[in-house]
């Protein structure tokens, strides 16, 4: 699968092959042309998988145009960024910190991150609520939904102050992770008993699921921004911290409900179980090996499905969309225009 969007020239499947052919990249699978693409429409090309083959000739028509060669393992991991001497990045870099030190433009921006996380959030929740076998856990679903119809209305009215963004973001995750167990079938709760989230270490099932999933996603954010040529340490709605990608943590947020939405499915599909989880000393609860490697499994499998998507008239992979909102972002820093969160529908 070799697909274009925003500028980007996207190679998934492996056996691909890209040649140069003049000024156009020729891409062939079993050496039958699938896409022929002129460089002066490409920004970057993201290559996911060892098994695709570029050519030398390619990787310097690409740097010569000012194309970036950024090289991802199946698993999203950036590896490498194949690039000429530097143009643009230092650029949108600048750009970047001066939004971040401009109260307006990091509010605005701020605002978008939980924006899109209460929407999604609330995605989830109707999802749940119209799929529960119980009349009470879908009332409560139901209610926790409009509650966070009302923070959306609220938070569009916030002043320029990041502090009352952050409570926003704060009370929409209270009252959704008071219902949470509320997601999970009723024969399901007694073994996955659920009292609100914690962390550093989990103390119960769902948590130690929860924090190893966001650490994937926010494994594939920092790749994603870091890819397009954004800083992942320095964010807008997190605050600046010494070894955090306070950015990475900020794109997260509108996609924290679809990992929550798998570790759901995992649950009450029980293709995880108790036996799955391990108590150590202390209270601290781990997955154990066989679990990460279902989890890991079924991150990646959920990552090559496809939806439609809101911007394009065409089908992406969710593994796509973190390079797409960082790619988003980057041009909203860069051509001061307003960055809008990814909705799921």
């Amino acid at each position: 699968m070799a697909q274009t969007l925003q500028n980007t020239l996207y190679l998934l499947t492996p056996g691909l092959s890209v040649h140069r052919d003049g000024l156009a990249l020729r891409i062939e699978q079993e050496k039958q042309l699938k896409l022929s693409l002129p460089v002066h429409n490409l920004e970057s090309v993201f290559v996911f998988g060892a098994d695709i083959y570029l050519s030398p000739a390619v990787l310097r028509l690409c740097w010569e145009h000012g194309a970036a060669v950024c090289f991802f393992t199946d698993w999203g991991r950036l590896e490498a960024r194949v690039e000429g001497v530097p143009r643009g990045s230092v650029m949108l870099r600048r750009a970047q910190h001066r939004a971040a030190d401009t109260l307006a433009i990091s509010a605005a921006i701020a605002r978008a991150f939980v924006a899109g996380k209460l929407h999604n959030t609330r995605w989830l929740l109707a999802r749940s609520a119209r799929d529960a076998p119980d009349a009470e856990d879908a009332t409560l679903l139901r209610v926790a939904t409009d509650q966070l119809a009302y923070l959306l209305r609220e938070l569009g009215k916030t002043p320029d102050d990041l502090d009352i963004i952050r409570g926003v973001e704060g009370r929409a995750a209270a009252l959704h992770f008071a219902v949470f167990a509320r997601h999970l079938r009723p024969p399901l709760r007694p073994q996955f008993l659920f009292d609100g989230r914690n962390r550093r270490p989990p103390r119960d099932a769902l948590n130690a699921l929860l924090s190893f999933l966001y650490a994937l996603l926010r494994h594939d954010c920092t790749s994603a921004l870091t890819a397009v040529g954004l800083d992942p340490f320095v964010g807008f709605l997190h605050t600046d911290r010494a070894g955090r990608e306070s950015l990475a943590l900020d794109l997260m947020e509108e996609f924290r409900p679809w990992v929550e939405r798998l570790a759901l499915t995992l649950v009450n599909r029980s293709e995880l179980k108790p036996a799955h989880f391990t108590v150590r000393d202390g209270g601290a609860v781990e997955l154990t090996e066989p679990a990460r490697k279902l989890l890991v499994a079924a991150y990646q499998q959920r990552k090559v499905e496809e939806i439609a998507h809101p911007l394009f008239s065409e089908k992406v992979r969710y593994a796509q969309l973190p390079f797409i909102q960082a790619r988003l972002l980057a041009r909203a820093l860069g051509d001061r225009v307003t960055y809008e969160p990814h909705l799921f529908t």
